[in-house]
Parts: structure tokens; C-alpha cells; sequence
């Protein structure tokens, strides 16, 4: 059995809990329950075959990197920067984060999701944005973690990219 650990990181209130309970254990819930410190979590998936372990560590959200402890990141084989498409300064905050945790812990694999696709109409982030990160190369999904909508496939694309 392989194991993989995944961090998920972003500002406060994006659904980075919401996404792991979607994710994990395919529920979601409206009422707001902030993260202290991490929350763990396990889930086996296959990706090619191959049965993957992975924990998922949800960290709290932290507008500011300084505050999230490095040695949460530490052993990371993936992380999962997530912003709120309502709200776009906490894309401006994933991607601070994506910089710092680069220089911390080096180039790992990562995939930075865009939450809150049912509330596509209320988006602050312009579609030009995404289209720019993706020609960067940037692995990007839109989701939703209320609807379910490709929660799994982020989760699945960045499991494959840790394996390669």
C-alpha cells in the first residue's frame, strides 16, 4: 500500500473542510465550523491499478502563511490550494500561499481548486485569471462542494500527479 500526504491550504471560509467531507465522506453541510489547528483525515483511492492511502491533512485558514506551522507541511507529497470563487481576494491568498510553501518545502505537486461553483454567478474572479494560470501550467479545477461537482476529480488529478 502506497500512503500520500496531502495538505490542503487557503484562506478562512473558501470550503477546504467542506471539500475534504465531500471528498471523504461524501456529505456536505452548511453550517460553518471553523478548522483549529489540523484536521486528519483518510481515504484509499485507486489510481492506475494502484490502491493509495492517502491522509489528508486539513490545515486552518490562514490569510497570512506565517501562521500555519511548517511542520504541518512537512512529508507533504501533494497540497490543494483552495480559493473562493465569490471572494477573489483569497485567490490573491492561495497563490501567496502556492509561493511560500514552494520556497519552504520545495516543488512538490499541487493543484489549486476554485470552490463554490453553484455560486458561479456571484464570482469576483474574472474567467481571464483562470485561463492565464492555466496556460502557466497551473492544474486547476473548478468545484463545487455543495453539488459534489469534480471535488473528486481534483482530489484524483492531483493523486496521479504525486504518482508519476
Amino acid at each position: 500500500m502506497i500512503k500520500k500526504k496531502i495538505c490542503i491550504l487557503g484562506a478562512f471560509a473558501v470550503g477546504k473542510t467542506s471539500l475534504v467531507q465531500r471528498f471523504v465522506h461524501s456529505i456536505f453541510s452548511d453550517k460553518y465550523k471553523t478548522t483549529v489547528g489540523v484536521k486528519i483525515e483518510k481515504i484509499t483511492l485507486e489510481v492506475n491499478g494502484t490502491n493509495v492511502d492517502l491522509i489528508i491533512w486539513d490545515l486552518h485558514g490562514e490569510d497570512e502563511f506565517q501562521h500555519v506551522r511548517i511542520s504541518y507541511l512537512r512529508g507533504a507529497s501533494g497540497l490543494i490550494y483552495v480559493a473562493d470563487g465569490t471572494r477573489r481576494a483569497t485567490l490573491e491568498t492561495a497563490l501567496n500561499l502556492k509561493k511560500i510553501s514552494r520556497h519552504t518545502i520545495g516543488r512538490i505537486p499541487f493543484v489549486i481548486i476554485i470552490n463554490k461553483e453553484d455560486l458561479k454567478d456571484q464570482w469576483e474572479i474574472e474567467p481571464s485569471i483562470l485561463e492565464d494560470l492555466k496556460k502557466q501550467g497551473v492544474s486547476l479545477i473548478q468545484t463545487s462542494a455543495k453539488t459534489g461537482k469534480d471535488v473528486e476529480k481534483a482530489f484524483r488529478l492531483l493523486t496521479e500527479e504525486m504518482m508519476e
